[in-house]
């Protein structure tokens, strides 16, 4: 049940759209200062975030953010701050990133390209000084042996230096969260997203549209209305049209057609010169 939960929780960070205030690159200049104290007290800082992280109410507090299998099954509403504190000395990696993955679901932060290559490095870089140890002890060489203390030693520079810069970074977030740089301007508006081939096509709607006009108001035309021209109109009494006996007796039937223009061949006069 765990591995399928932390599986939907990793796709839904796919989907954030929000970013750090300040990336890994740049957590130094955002806060010199506190980078150092993370970098030579990594425990205390690891502590220190998650209390508030979790607005300093202690009774929040699971192990690992309740991220891991074992969080709640450690006895943290008896006495956290000591689970605390065993977990930021004892698994100090786990608590950074638990402290992370924390905040990226409060605030729903994504998580840079240019984050997830500094983080596979130092994890990649790790494993590969764990092996060449492991080969180092099997061959006996010490050639070999030398080179994988050195390559151990560059890992381990490595993993103090991202989770110092990672801490930081966590440092100044909360800081942002906070309010302690100022109210913050409004976000621009996510660009709107274009239809889709995957969408469902939107029901065709016609003239009138279904369900106008709506019930309890007459329809249109509404049942009952005359037909055009409607049977027995005129009434009866009403002249016809034209009525009987129209047009009187005496009366052309047909209007006189209109005189030729010119006239025949009497036209013009006699006296008159043609």
């Amino acid at each position: 049940m765990a591995p399928k939960f932390d599986t939907e929780k990793m796709q839904e960070r796919q989907n954030f759209r929000n970013v750090w205030h300040t990336d890994l690159t740049h957590s130094i200049q955002g806060d010199t200062p506190y980078c150092c104290f993370a970098l030579w007290c990594s425990p205390c800082a690891s502590y220190l975030l998650r209390k508030r992280a979790l607005y300093n109410d202690m009774s929040r507090y699971t192990c690992c953010a309740g991220y891991m299998p074992c969080s709640g099954r450690c006895g943290e509403a008896k006495c956290p701050q000591l689970c605390l504190a065993t977990e930021v000395f004892c698994c100090f990696g786990t608590s950074v990133a638990s402290t992370r993955f924390l905040l990226q679901d409060e605030f729903q932060i994504q998580t840079t390209q240019c984050d997830n290559c500094i983080i596979g490095f130092m994890v990649c870089l790790s494993q590969v000084a764990c092996i060449f140890s492991i080969v180092a002890c099997i061959v006996g060489i010490d050639e070999l042996s030398e080179a994988s203390q050195l390559l151990s030693c560059l890992a381990d520079m490595v993993y103090c230096t991202v989770c110092a810069c990672m801490q930081t970074q966590h440092k100044v977030e909360m800081d942002k969260r906070d309010g302690k740089f100022g109210p913050q301007p409004m976000a621009v508006p996510p660009p709107q997203v274009m239809s889709r081939i995957d969408q469902a096509t939107p029901p065709a709607i016609g003239y009138p549209p279904q369900g106008y006009p709506p019930s309890g108001y007459p329809q249109h035309p509404p049942q009952g209305y005359p037909q055009h021209p409607p049977q027995g109109y005129p009434p009866s009494g009403y002249p016809q049209h034209p009525p009987q006996g129209y047009p009187p007796s005496g009366y052309p039937q047909n209007p006189p057609a209109y005189p030729q223009y010119p006239p025949g061949p009497a036209y013009p006069p006699q006296a008159y010169p043609k």
